[in-house]
């Protein structure tokens, strides 16, 4: 008996210590800003105990054998997922709050396989097999347990009492931020353990993720402003432009894919290419919640956007299109890449400022001036001005974003 309780008394502190800032505490206050706090516990408490169980039962062989790289990744996307979930927000209607109760069951399981896998292959998992090899599985086992709910718990209360005290979208954005934080923290942690990732396999991925976003702008484009905003010199440039950007975009990741060209060494690193695929799908998710938001509003009539992604920004899918291309020259640095990002930038400016804005001001006059005061082009304003004509026609002078 001094024994399993010598062996669940160190378990517990060390696991416990190792806790203490780590990535599963970002996670725990995040989940217990969106959720009640019993069924985060007791899926962290699930988790924790299946993951540590078999921690103490493979041994440190079979555990340093595990494809841990792969499963953090995968683990990274889910976050990346909760992020974008929480940011977008949630409501309910009358009949879905009579269902409420059933929101503890997908909490349950959205937490309990979320740290399940992020536990797979962390420091408390190696920590938890380490002491097994000293001390008695069951001990270190409902130890080591102990000490991981015990630490996420403390997260849970902080985050329960800032919930209390902070204003809902607060909460929001800042959960959205502590689950992107996560993910980007196993992202980079995940990117020196996959096997076999090179520029080479980066080639192919930024352009499988190239096409998918030229194949989203070709299709899921809207009609041509109606008259002669269509057929001015500066909408013929902009078409020009972005052709010539995507063959530049997707031409750099196929040619180091098939090895004609390197990328540049000074940013060739699995961890670079890891967040550069991060970035790419980030800005591909930009482009389909905006064009969804506009599809929306549109099915009453000409009315303008102002809501959502564009409440402060007035062209957030034009801004997803450009993160979208940078994150496949993040993935493989090329000059061939930079030289793309470069023409895209060029055309979304001459769409926005010789065709798309000139035309929204004739449509909608006075209120798209309104709301161009207040807003910025393509990233939020830090500070607005009211501009004395529309922006885009000939005079104005007011700077608009």
């Amino acid at each position: 008996m001094s024994g399993f309780l010598l062996a669940c008394g160190v378990s517990a502190l060390v696991v416990f210590v190792a806790e203490l800032g780590d990535k599963s505490q970002l996670m725990a206050l995040a989940f217990a800003t969106r959720y009640r706090a019993l069924p985060v516990l007791v899926g962290i408490t699930v988790a924790t105990s299946v993951v540590h169980l078999l921690s103490v039962a493979v041994g440190h062989g079979l555990g340093a054998a595990l494809p841990t790289g792969w499963i953090s990744l995968t683990a990274a996307v889910m976050f990346l997922g909760f992020g974008l979930w929480t940011l977008r927000g949630d409501s309910l209607n009358e009949s879905e709050q009579a269902k409420a109760a059933r929101v503890a069951g997908s909490a349950l399981l959205a937490v309990t396989v979320a740290f399940f896998l992020a536990e797979l292959g962390d420091k408390t998992m190696l920590a938890t097999i380490t002491l097994a090899t000293q001390h008695g599985w069951a001990g270190v086992w409902v130890g080591s347990t102990v000490g991981m709910v015990a630490a996420d718990a403390l997260a849970i209360v902080v985050g329960r009492r800032l919930g209390r005290r902070l204003p809902e979208k607060a909460v929001r954005v800042g959960a959205a931020a502590l689950f992107f934080l996560g993910g980007a923290w196993l992202a980079v942690g995940a990117s020196g353990d996959l096997p076999g990732f090179d520029h080479h396999v980066a080639g192919w991925v930024a352009l499988v993720l190239g096409v998918a976003a030229v194949a989203l702008g070709v299709l899921g484009r809207g009609p041509r402003p109606a008259g002669r905003a269509g057929r001015t010199a500066a909408a013929w440039w902009a078409r020009s432009l972005f052709a010539l950007a995507a063959v530049l975009g997707l031409a750099a990741p196929l040619l180091v894919g098939i090895d004609v060209i390197d990328p540049i060494a000074l940013f060739d690193d699995p961890g670079v290419a890891v967040i550069g695929a991060g970035l790419s799908l980030l800005g591909t998710v930009l482009v389909l919640a905006a064009r969804s938001q506009v599809a929306a509003v549109r099915r009453s009539g000409p009315a303008l956007a102002t809501d959502g992604l564009h409440e402060r920004v007035r062209h957030p899918g034009l801004t997803g299109g450009v993160l979208a291309l940078a994150g496949t020259l993040v993935m493989v640095p090329t000059l061939v890449g930079v030289l793309a990002t470069v023409v895209l930038v060029v055309a979304v400016q001459v769409q926005v400022r010789g065709v798309r804005e000139p035309a929204l001001a004739r449509v909608h006059g006075e209120a798209y001036t309104a709301y161009a005061a207040r807003t910025g082009r393509f990233l939020p304003r830090v500070r607005t001005t009211e501009p004395a004509t529309p922006p885009g026609l000939p005079g104005g002078h007011a700077r608009v974003g």
